[in-house]
């Protein structure tokens, strides 16, 4: 029978898998250790991350780094303005031999799924991933097929050149955990960068773990408690959203037209919880709420 919390054993592992994978990923990101952050937190509690940032700036080799550090299988979609949502989910086709009809698998069947400036296709393309992210399944013809867990969406956009753009709907928008602002790195981290990019082979990261494990970890947050005075204080973040609510400050009032939903609550205890673990904790805190 499992134990409703966590061992220090547990967290412990944990801390240690975590570690690791920031390690190997590190070897090829120089840099972005927040950014990093933010994956591996989403990533432990089966959330989505949308990744915004100028080109160049390692986006798309952050996500192929964590993929395969975590040996996980992984996708990448360029999003292009003439993209049809069967090139996401996929179709079904007649077989030659049998005359049945049979699904061809889109790239959506995987573990991690790079959405590559997912704002250059149009809002019915977008809308093929919110049934998978939300979901964990999608629906090709009159068939729902379910996707392979863990399965995570971390999709970029770029700020600038937003002719021919789609920006995100708001729904679309609500299932992402965070939206992380990719920056410049610092002199130092762009030294090494260049020292490293344009000497020899890079160094490819070694898993040091896989799926199943992912799977786990993901269990050992959930159990991760967390007290009523916290719950309290992300209740209070939440509705200080909400511009209607007599208890929302002024800014709010002023500058909000709806504020966040019963999501943000949900998303910011298991941000919390998860990044309680991550630094070998076993009670998420005030202090990991604000951090997330």
């Amino acid at each position: 029978m499992q134990s409703p919390n966590p061992t220090p054993t547990s967290a412990q592992s944990a801390q240690q898998f975590v570690a690791g994978v920031r390690e190997r990923v590190g070897k090829i990101v120089v840099g972005q250790d927040v950014v990093v952050e933010r994956v591996m937190i989403a990533l432990l509690t089966g959330g989505h991350l949308l990744l915004q940032g100028l080109p160049g700036l390692a986006k798309t080799l952050l996500v192929n780094a964590v993929a395969k550090a975590i040996n996980l299988d992984f996708k990448r979609v360029q999003f292009t303005v003439d993209m049809l949502p069967s090139d996401i989910i996929g179709s079904e086709i007649i077989d030659q031999k049998t005359g049945d009809f049979r699904i061809h698998k889109g790239p959506v069947f995987t573990n991690l799924l790079l959405a590559d400036e997912i704002n250059r296709t149009p809002p019915k393309t977008q809308a093929a991933l919110l049934e998978a992210m939300q979901e964990k399944h999608v629906t090709v013809g009159k068939k729902t097929y379910p996707l392979q867990e863990p399965f995570m969406v971390m999709a970029t956009q770029n700020p600038i050149e937003q002719e021919g753009t789609y920006p995100l709907p708001e729904a679309q928008l609500d299932r992402f955990m965070f939206m992380v602002w990719v920056d410049y790195p610092k002199d130092s981290d762009l030294k090494t960068i260049i020292k490293r990019t344009t000497a020899g082979a890079m160094e490819q990261p070694q898993p040091v773990l896989d799926g199943p494990a992912v799977l786990e970890l993901r269990k050992t947050v959930r159990m991760i408690p967390i007290s009523d005075h916290v719950v309290d204080y992300i209740v209070r973040l939440v509705t200080a959203t909400h511009p209607t609510d007599t208890r929302a400050p002024d800014k709010a009032k002023k500058y909000l037209s709806w504020g966040a939903g019963p999501r943000a609550g949900q998303y910011l205890a298991l941000g919390a919880k998860s990044r309680a673990l991550m630094r070998g904790s076993l009670q998420a805190t005030v202090e990991d709420v604000k951090a997330v």
